[in-house]
Order: C-alpha cells, then sequence, then structure tokens
C-alpha cells in the first residue's frame, strides 16, 4: 500500500461529478489514515478562498466544505501557482492552510518512493 497520495483535481463548477469524486477520495484518504496532499488547479482554483466550497452544489453528494474541511485538519492542500495567478489569486486570499506552489513541488511529491497519485 502507498504511504501517501497526491491528488490533482483539475475540475471545479465546470465538472462538479469529477471534482466531487477528487474531493471524497481524498477525505475517505485522510480518513482512513493514509497521507494525502490535494492540488487545486483549473476552475478548482476557485475552492482555496473562503466561502467558494460553499456555493458548489450536487445532488446525493458529500458537502464540499466538510470534505475540504476535512482535508485542510488532516492533509496538505495545495493551490497551483500559474492557476492562482491566472486568477489573480494570493497567498492572502486563500483559506487558513492552503498553500500555492508550482509543478517543481508536484513533481517532487509524486515521485517519491511510496506515493500514488491521481488526476481527477
Amino acid at each position: 500500500m502507498s504511504k501517501k497520495l497526491v491528488i490533482k483535481v483539475t475540475a471545479g463548477a465546470d465538472a462538479p461529478e469529477r471534482c466531487s469524486q477528487a474531493f471524497t477520495v481524498a477525505a475517505i484518504a485522510v480518513a482512513s489514515g493514509v497521507e494525502v496532499s490535494l492540488w487545486l488547479t483549473g476552475e478548482s482554483a476557485w475552492f482555496a478562498l473562503p466561502g467558494r466550497a460553499a456555493e458548489f452544489e450536487l445532488p446525493h453528494a458529500a458537502p464540499l466544505p466538510e470534505l475540504l474541511d476535512a482535508l485542510l485538519a488532516g492533509g496538505t492542500v495545495t493551490l497551483c501557482t500559474q492557476c492562482a495567478a491566472r486568477r489573480g489569486i494570493t497567498q492572502a486570499d486563500v483559506l487558513d492552510g492552503v498553500r500555492i506552489a508550482g509543478a517543481q513541488v508536484f513533481v517532487s511529491e509524486i515521485m517519491a518512493d511510496g506515493v500514488q497519485a491521481l488526476v481527477y
């Protein structure tokens, strides 16, 4: 079994099922004791901002704010540097516990021994 799970979510409200699946898998992994690193890229970048997860709705899915809270409490949440810049988001704008980092950090995480990477 992998020691760490790195999940890159590329979808937001534009592809709600894919987005919800990524957050759900990440939160379940955290609850199961797996070390999790969730990367917010593309349209999911907006969820790094306060209140944005509460705007997300998908019938029969766990509430996104609860999933995000679980990830912030038990995992690592990273906002892609380029995605943040394209949206005018700075470190001062994001939720407590969200870091902004780029491709070099992502590659470093996924290339480590014992890591499983998923992209949604």
